[in-house]
């Protein structure tokens, strides 16, 4: 696994109502997100490949629906820079993945079904009042971007 991001399989916990999981404890990382979203991604579709400069993400991929979700280590004194992981996510395997600034990352649903993702951003979108720059390399804009999805 690349250096510095963590995957956090989650339980499911069934009775006859559906299900709950826990998705983000304080007592388990030493994390503070700054605010959360949920989006829908249709199938076939790919968000990303981006990564930030100063922001750490903290996805949740439960369903319905999956993805395969890309990590490349972009940081260059990292111990696994240059390294790619591939893991399907979502439905099948339910996980949290905290990735952390300069891992460049990107999904794909998979699902014949739209495909749903929550992430709690440790920094605020275009900041307080949104009145700051993106922080975002968007790799997906780059036709010579080394960081493809398939």
């Amino acid at each position: 696994m690349l250096q510095g991001v963590i995957i956090k399989k989650l339980e499911k916990f069934s009775d006859e109502r559906g299900w709950l999981s826990e998705i983000y404890r304080r007592d388990e990382a030493n994390y503070q997100p700054a605010m959360g979203y949920v989006s829908v991604t249709n199938p076939g579709i790919i968000r990303g490949p981006h990564e930030h400069k100063a922001q750490s993400d903290f996805f949740v991929f439960v369903g319905p629906g999956s993805f395969n979700l890309y990590l490349w280590d972009n940081r260059k004194d990292s111990e696994t820079f240059g390294q790619k992981e591939l893991i399907e996510v979502g439905e099948n395997n339910p996980v949290g993945v905290s990735v952390p600034p300069g891992v460049v990352h990107g999904y794909k649903c998979i699902s014949k079904e739209s495909a749903y993702s929550i992430n709690l951003p440790d920094k605020l979108y275009k900041g307080e009042g949104k009145t700051e720059e993106v922080d975002e390399i968007r790799w997906e804009k780059d036709p010579a971007s080394p960081f493809k999805i398939d």
